[in-house]
């Protein structure tokens, strides 16, 4: 009987180690937002997380290739997100935490479309 628990336990818990697989966003500086506007040219609704490309122009007048991560499809949709709310050549605004390396990177934590509608993400 001892023995059943123990496996049952094992078990258990090895099934569970997934669920600690997500990574952190310790890559970016939470604590600073950072503000992007520009031309959405890709976007990726994958789990675990979702993806747009952007670009942007900066203060060169340079146009930046920007990846912005945002939250995965499921946490979208609870947001009032769907696989087309954004499309390649809206201009969007993203917020978020930039990449501490200084990459051309963010964790986007809210998008302000077009319409002036802002979206958590």
């Amino acid at each position: 009987m001892k023995a059943r628990v123990a496996i049952l336990i094992a078990c258990l818990v090895l099934g569970a180690v997934p669920a600690f697989a997500h990574h952190s966003v310790s890559m970016y500086d939470m604590a600073h937002p950072t503000t992007v506007v520009g031309v959405v040219t890709k976007v990726e609704w994958t789990n675990p997380h979702a993806y747009l490309d952007i670009d942007v122009k900066n203060a060169k007048g340079e146009i930046e290739h920007w990846a912005i991560e945002i939250d995965s499809p499921n946490f979208l949709k609870h947001n009032g997100w769907t696989s087309t709310t954004v499309k390649p050549g809206d201009t969007i605004t993203c917020t978020g935490g930039r990449a501490k390396s200084g990459a051309l990177t963010m964790r986007c934590t809210t998008v302000k479309l077009a319409t002036g509608e802002e979206l958590r993400s």
